[in-house]
Protein backbone atom coordinates (compact mmCIF):
# COMPACT_ATOMS: atom_id res chain seq x y z
CA UNK A 1 0.00 0.00 0.00
CA UNK A 2 1.42 3.40 -1.05
CA UNK A 3 2.14 5.84 1.98
CA UNK A 4 0.23 9.19 2.14
CA UNK A 5 1.68 12.28 0.89
CA UNK A 6 1.73 15.03 2.90
CA UNK A 7 2.81 18.44 1.76
CA UNK A 8 3.89 21.59 2.66
CA UNK A 9 1.68 24.71 2.79
CA UNK A 10 3.72 26.10 -0.24
CA UNK A 11 3.70 23.19 -2.15
CA UNK A 12 -0.07 22.48 -1.18
CA UNK A 13 -1.05 26.17 -2.48
CA UNK A 14 1.05 25.19 -5.86
CA UNK A 15 -0.88 21.64 -6.30
CA UNK A 16 -4.28 23.83 -5.58
CA UNK A 17 -3.90 26.68 -7.47
CA UNK A 18 -4.28 29.16 -4.99
CA UNK A 19 -1.47 31.38 -2.74
CA UNK A 20 -0.86 29.79 1.00
CA UNK A 21 -1.65 32.96 2.46
CA UNK A 22 -5.53 31.43 1.33
CA UNK A 23 -4.44 28.82 3.02
CA UNK A 24 -4.24 30.62 5.91
CA UNK A 25 -7.01 32.71 5.68
CA UNK A 26 -9.44 29.04 5.15
CA UNK A 27 -7.73 27.64 8.21
CA UNK A 28 -8.35 31.30 10.09
CA UNK A 29 -12.03 31.11 9.19
CA UNK A 30 -12.81 27.28 10.52
CA UNK A 31 -12.91 25.83 6.77
CA UNK A 32 -9.50 24.00 6.82
CA UNK A 33 -7.40 22.48 9.25
CA UNK A 34 -3.99 21.22 8.33
CA UNK A 35 -2.12 18.49 10.25
CA UNK A 36 1.20 19.71 12.29
CA UNK A 37 4.34 18.21 12.60
CA UNK A 38 6.26 16.81 15.39
CA UNK A 39 8.01 20.44 15.18
CA UNK A 40 4.50 22.32 14.62
CA UNK A 41 4.59 22.79 10.98
CA UNK A 42 1.33 22.70 9.17
CA UNK A 43 1.11 20.17 6.85
CA UNK A 44 -1.85 18.93 4.43
CA UNK A 45 -2.41 15.24 3.90
CA UNK A 46 -5.37 13.28 1.69
CA UNK A 47 -8.19 14.78 3.65
CA UNK A 48 -7.04 18.18 3.73
CA UNK A 49 -6.52 17.89 0.52
CA UNK A 50 -9.62 16.61 -0.58
CA UNK A 51 -11.27 19.71 1.80
CA UNK A 52 -9.02 22.25 0.29
CA UNK A 53 -10.51 21.65 -3.31
CA UNK A 54 -13.63 21.49 -2.30
CA UNK A 55 -13.38 25.58 -1.03
CA UNK A 56 -11.25 26.24 -4.05
CA UNK A 57 -13.92 25.01 -6.25
CA UNK A 58 -16.72 26.63 -4.49
CA UNK A 59 -14.54 29.89 -4.11
CA UNK A 60 -14.22 29.31 -7.90
CA UNK A 61 -18.15 29.62 -8.21
CA UNK A 62 -17.59 33.05 -6.49
CA UNK A 63 -19.11 31.74 -3.20
CA UNK A 64 -17.81 34.21 -0.08
CA UNK A 65 -16.78 32.17 3.09
CA UNK A 66 -19.29 32.17 5.26
CA UNK A 67 -21.50 30.88 2.19
CA UNK A 68 -18.85 28.08 1.38
CA UNK A 69 -18.94 27.09 5.02
CA UNK A 70 -22.84 26.66 5.23
CA UNK A 71 -22.18 24.26 1.91
CA UNK A 72 -19.66 22.53 3.76
CA UNK A 73 -22.37 22.02 6.53
CA UNK A 74 -24.58 20.53 4.34
CA UNK A 75 -26.78 23.49 3.16
CA UNK A 76 -26.99 23.69 -0.39
CA UNK A 77 -29.21 26.64 -1.10
CA UNK A 78 -26.36 29.64 -2.04
CA UNK A 79 -25.34 27.38 -4.73
CA UNK A 80 -28.29 27.64 -6.78
CA UNK A 81 -26.98 31.61 -7.45
CA UNK A 82 -23.49 30.72 -7.95
CA UNK A 83 -24.62 27.58 -10.17
CA UNK A 84 -26.69 29.77 -12.47
CA UNK A 85 -23.92 32.69 -12.73
CA UNK A 86 -21.65 29.75 -14.15
CA UNK A 87 -24.06 28.26 -16.19
CA UNK A 88 -24.50 31.81 -18.13
CA UNK A 89 -20.95 32.40 -18.60
CA UNK A 90 -20.56 28.50 -20.09
CA UNK A 91 -23.46 29.36 -22.62
CA UNK A 92 -21.85 32.52 -23.65
CA UNK A 93 -18.73 30.48 -24.24
CA UNK A 94 -20.49 27.75 -25.88
CA UNK A 95 -22.51 30.58 -28.28
CA UNK A 96 -18.88 31.89 -29.50
CA UNK A 97 -17.97 28.55 -30.10
CA UNK A 98 -20.53 27.46 -31.95
CA UNK A 99 -20.14 30.56 -34.24
CA UNK A 100 -16.45 29.52 -35.19
CA UNK A 101 -17.52 26.43 -36.06
CA UNK A 102 -20.31 27.39 -37.77
CA UNK A 103 -17.72 29.52 -39.94
CA UNK A 104 -15.46 26.56 -40.05
CA UNK A 105 -18.41 24.45 -41.60
CA UNK A 106 -19.02 27.27 -44.72
CA UNK A 107 -15.62 27.29 -45.51
CA UNK A 108 -15.09 23.63 -46.09
CA UNK A 109 -18.44 23.89 -47.67
CA UNK A 110 -16.44 26.59 -50.35
CA UNK A 111 -13.54 24.04 -50.99
CA UNK A 112 -16.04 20.96 -51.37
CA UNK A 113 -17.35 23.13 -54.15
CA UNK A 114 -14.26 23.91 -55.99
CA UNK A 115 -13.53 27.49 -54.90
CA UNK A 116 -11.22 28.97 -52.62
CA UNK A 117 -12.52 31.13 -49.55
CA UNK A 118 -11.36 34.48 -49.12
CA UNK A 119 -8.08 34.51 -46.75
CA UNK A 120 -9.80 37.55 -45.24
CA UNK A 121 -12.18 34.90 -43.99
CA UNK A 122 -9.43 32.27 -42.83
CA UNK A 123 -7.96 34.60 -40.76
CA UNK A 124 -10.91 35.47 -39.03
CA UNK A 125 -11.02 31.97 -37.52
CA UNK A 126 -8.24 33.14 -35.46
CA UNK A 127 -8.53 34.84 -32.07
CA UNK A 128 -8.95 38.46 -32.74
CA UNK A 129 -6.30 41.01 -31.98
CA UNK A 130 -6.72 42.78 -29.17
CA UNK A 131 -7.96 45.78 -30.04
CA UNK A 132 -6.59 49.25 -29.50
CA UNK A 133 -8.44 51.00 -26.46
CA UNK A 134 -6.29 54.09 -26.09
CA UNK A 135 -3.12 55.73 -27.38
CA UNK A 136 -0.67 58.84 -26.71
CA UNK A 137 2.29 60.34 -25.79
CA UNK A 138 3.11 59.88 -21.72
CA UNK A 139 3.11 62.83 -19.74
CA UNK A 140 5.54 64.00 -17.41
CA UNK A 141 7.74 62.11 -15.67
CA UNK A 142 8.21 60.45 -19.19
CA UNK A 143 9.80 62.07 -21.75
CA UNK A 144 6.84 62.09 -24.54
CA UNK A 145 7.15 58.27 -25.09
CA UNK A 146 4.30 56.71 -27.02
CA UNK A 147 1.95 54.48 -25.08
CA UNK A 148 -0.58 51.83 -25.94
CA UNK A 149 -3.07 50.00 -24.59
CA UNK A 150 -4.60 47.01 -26.45
CA UNK A 151 -7.61 45.40 -25.15
CA UNK A 152 -9.34 45.77 -21.91
CA UNK A 153 -9.43 43.08 -18.98
CA UNK A 154 -11.87 42.78 -16.47
CA UNK A 155 -9.12 43.42 -13.87
CA UNK A 156 -5.47 45.60 -14.41
CA UNK A 157 -3.21 46.57 -11.96
CA UNK A 158 -1.19 49.51 -12.18
CA UNK A 159 2.20 49.33 -9.96
CA UNK A 160 5.09 50.96 -9.51
CA UNK A 161 7.30 52.46 -6.74
CA UNK A 162 6.66 56.14 -5.26
CA UNK A 163 7.99 58.46 -7.94
CA UNK A 164 7.68 55.98 -10.67
CA UNK A 165 4.40 58.28 -12.43
CA UNK A 166 1.80 55.67 -12.00
CA UNK A 167 -0.96 58.26 -10.82
CA UNK A 168 -0.30 60.60 -13.64
CA UNK A 169 -0.88 57.51 -16.03
CA UNK A 170 -3.98 56.23 -13.82
CA UNK A 171 -5.60 60.06 -14.53
CA UNK A 172 -4.23 60.35 -18.02
CA UNK A 173 -6.05 56.61 -19.10
CA UNK A 174 -9.25 57.80 -17.38
CA UNK A 175 -9.32 60.73 -19.72
CA UNK A 176 -8.28 58.67 -22.85
CA UNK A 177 -10.61 55.20 -22.29
CA UNK A 178 -13.59 55.85 -23.84
CA UNK A 179 -16.55 56.62 -21.08
CA UNK A 180 -14.39 56.24 -18.15
CA UNK A 181 -13.99 57.57 -15.19
CA UNK A 182 -11.54 58.28 -12.53
CA UNK A 183 -12.14 57.33 -8.98
CA UNK A 184 -9.73 59.49 -6.46
CA UNK A 185 -8.72 59.16 -3.14
CA UNK A 186 -11.90 61.36 -1.68
CA UNK A 187 -15.16 58.80 -2.19
CA UNK A 188 -18.19 59.69 -1.08
CA UNK A 189 -21.59 57.80 -1.03
CA UNK A 190 -23.90 59.75 -3.02
CA UNK A 191 -26.23 56.83 -5.19
CA UNK A 192 -27.45 57.65 -8.66
CA UNK A 193 -30.59 55.88 -7.83
CA UNK A 194 -32.02 53.57 -5.49
CA UNK A 195 -31.05 50.44 -7.91
CA UNK A 196 -27.24 52.02 -7.15
CA UNK A 197 -28.03 51.97 -3.61
CA UNK A 198 -29.07 48.08 -3.68
CA UNK A 199 -26.18 47.15 -5.56
CA UNK A 200 -23.87 48.80 -2.99
CA UNK A 201 -25.79 47.35 -0.08
CA UNK A 202 -25.96 43.94 -1.41
CA UNK A 203 -22.19 43.76 -2.34
CA UNK A 204 -21.27 45.45 1.38
CA UNK A 205 -22.97 42.35 2.42
CA UNK A 206 -21.10 39.83 0.09
CA UNK A 207 -17.56 41.70 1.83
CA UNK A 208 -18.74 41.18 5.27
CA UNK A 209 -19.28 37.70 4.68
CA UNK A 210 -15.91 37.21 3.69
CA UNK A 211 -14.59 39.15 6.93
CA UNK A 212 -14.46 42.77 5.33
CA UNK A 213 -14.76 45.31 8.04
CA UNK A 214 -17.50 48.00 7.77
CA UNK A 215 -15.90 52.01 7.19
CA UNK A 216 -16.75 54.79 5.50
CA UNK A 217 -13.74 54.14 3.48
CA UNK A 218 -14.96 50.99 2.13
CA UNK A 219 -18.88 52.24 1.98
CA UNK A 220 -17.56 54.92 -0.68
CA UNK A 221 -15.46 52.98 -2.58
CA UNK A 222 -17.93 50.65 -3.62
CA UNK A 223 -20.44 53.72 -4.00
CA UNK A 224 -18.28 54.24 -6.89
CA UNK A 225 -17.22 50.69 -8.15
CA UNK A 226 -20.99 49.88 -8.23
CA UNK A 227 -22.16 53.04 -10.43
CA UNK A 228 -23.02 51.89 -13.40
CA UNK A 229 -22.36 55.07 -15.68
CA UNK A 230 -18.85 54.75 -16.54
CA UNK A 231 -17.58 51.88 -18.94
CA UNK A 232 -14.46 51.53 -17.16
CA UNK A 233 -13.40 52.85 -13.96
CA UNK A 234 -9.71 53.60 -13.34
CA UNK A 235 -8.86 53.87 -9.21
CA UNK A 236 -6.23 55.43 -7.68
CA UNK A 237 -4.80 53.70 -4.32
CA UNK A 238 -7.79 51.23 -4.40
CA UNK A 239 -6.56 50.16 -0.87
CA UNK A 240 -6.70 53.69 0.32
CA UNK A 241 -8.48 53.10 3.77
CA UNK A 242 -9.07 49.86 4.53
CA UNK A 243 -7.33 47.31 6.77
CA UNK A 244 -5.79 44.11 5.67
CA UNK A 245 -9.23 41.66 6.07
CA UNK A 246 -10.95 43.85 3.96
CA UNK A 247 -8.16 44.26 1.51
CA UNK A 248 -8.15 40.57 1.20
CA UNK A 249 -12.64 40.68 0.61
CA UNK A 250 -12.34 43.29 -1.87
CA UNK A 251 -9.42 41.54 -3.98
CA UNK A 252 -11.70 38.34 -3.95
CA UNK A 253 -14.68 40.53 -4.74
CA UNK A 254 -13.15 42.05 -7.59
CA UNK A 255 -11.68 38.37 -9.29
CA UNK A 256 -15.08 36.70 -8.72
CA UNK A 257 -16.43 38.97 -10.93
CA UNK A 258 -16.26 37.63 -14.19
CA UNK A 259 -15.03 37.88 -17.55
CA UNK A 260 -18.06 39.77 -18.77
CA UNK A 261 -17.83 42.56 -15.99
CA UNK A 262 -17.06 46.14 -16.76
CA UNK A 263 -12.88 46.51 -16.53
CA UNK A 264 -11.38 47.95 -13.43
CA UNK A 265 -7.53 49.63 -13.84
CA UNK A 266 -7.04 49.79 -10.06
CA UNK A 267 -3.30 51.25 -8.27
CA UNK A 268 -2.10 49.00 -5.88
CA UNK A 269 1.01 48.85 -3.31
CA UNK A 270 -0.53 46.35 -1.43
CA UNK A 271 0.22 42.38 -1.51
CA UNK A 272 -3.16 41.51 0.29
CA UNK A 273 -5.03 43.59 -2.74
CA UNK A 274 -2.42 41.65 -5.22
CA UNK A 275 -1.57 38.31 -4.67
CA UNK A 276 1.11 37.63 -7.21
CA UNK A 277 0.17 33.72 -6.27
CA UNK A 278 -3.56 34.22 -7.03
CA UNK A 279 -3.31 36.27 -10.16
CA UNK A 280 -5.63 34.62 -12.94
CA UNK A 281 -5.86 35.01 -16.71
CA UNK A 282 -8.47 37.74 -16.32
CA UNK A 283 -6.02 39.97 -14.41
CA UNK A 284 -2.71 41.87 -16.49
CA UNK A 285 -0.55 44.75 -14.75
CA UNK A 286 0.96 47.56 -15.95
CA UNK A 287 4.19 48.48 -14.07
CA UNK A 288 5.70 51.86 -13.99
CA UNK A 289 9.40 51.45 -13.63
CA UNK A 290 11.69 53.76 -11.01
CA UNK A 291 13.62 55.12 -13.96
CA UNK A 292 10.71 56.64 -16.04
CA UNK A 293 11.36 54.26 -18.63
CA UNK A 294 7.87 53.69 -20.34
CA UNK A 295 5.30 51.43 -18.70
CA UNK A 296 5.39 47.63 -19.50
CA UNK A 297 3.22 44.84 -19.23
CA UNK A 298 4.30 42.24 -16.72
CA UNK A 299 2.59 38.89 -16.29
CA UNK A 300 2.39 37.53 -12.82
CA UNK A 301 4.50 34.28 -12.86
CA UNK A 302 7.71 34.13 -11.72
CA UNK A 303 10.64 34.64 -13.92
CA UNK A 304 8.39 35.89 -16.40
CA UNK A 305 10.00 39.86 -17.10
CA UNK A 306 8.94 42.58 -14.82
CA UNK A 307 7.94 39.89 -12.06
CA UNK A 308 10.32 40.61 -9.80
CA UNK A 309 10.16 44.68 -9.55
CA UNK A 310 6.27 44.67 -9.59
CA UNK A 311 7.16 41.85 -6.59
CA UNK A 312 9.39 44.95 -4.97
CA UNK A 313 6.92 47.42 -4.84
CA UNK A 314 4.63 45.35 -2.90
CA UNK A 315 4.08 45.12 0.50
CA UNK A 316 1.68 43.53 3.43
CA UNK A 317 -0.47 46.34 4.55
CA UNK A 318 1.12 46.83 7.69
CA UNK A 319 4.53 47.60 6.21
CA UNK A 320 2.89 50.10 3.55
CA UNK A 321 1.46 51.73 6.58
CA UNK A 322 4.41 52.79 7.51
CA UNK A 323 4.90 54.89 4.13
CA UNK A 324 0.98 56.16 4.31
CA UNK A 325 0.74 60.00 2.89
CA UNK A 326 4.93 59.78 1.53
CA UNK A 327 5.05 61.77 -1.52
CA UNK A 328 8.15 60.99 -4.04
CA UNK A 329 9.16 64.51 -5.41
CA UNK A 330 11.69 65.56 -8.22
CA UNK A 331 11.98 68.88 -8.84
CA UNK A 332 12.05 69.46 -13.16
CA UNK A 333 14.76 69.74 -15.02
CA UNK A 334 16.50 73.34 -15.04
Amino acid sequence: MSQATYLAPADAARELGVSAKALRLWEDRGLLTPGRTIAGWRTYGPSEMARAREIAALRGLGLSLTQIAQVLDGDAEELEPALAAHQSGLEAQVHRLADTIGRVRTLRETLAAGAAPALADIVRLQAPAPELIAAFDLPWPWGGERFELHGLRPLTWIVGPLGSGKTKLAERLAREIPNAAFVGLDRCSTFADDAHRDRVGKTLGWLAEDGAIPSEPLKGLMTALEDDRPAALVVDLIEHGLDEPTQLALAAWLRRRGREARPIFAMTRSSAMLDLAAAGQDEAIIFCPANHSPPILATPRAGAPGYEAVATCLGAPAVRARTEGVIAFRPPAA
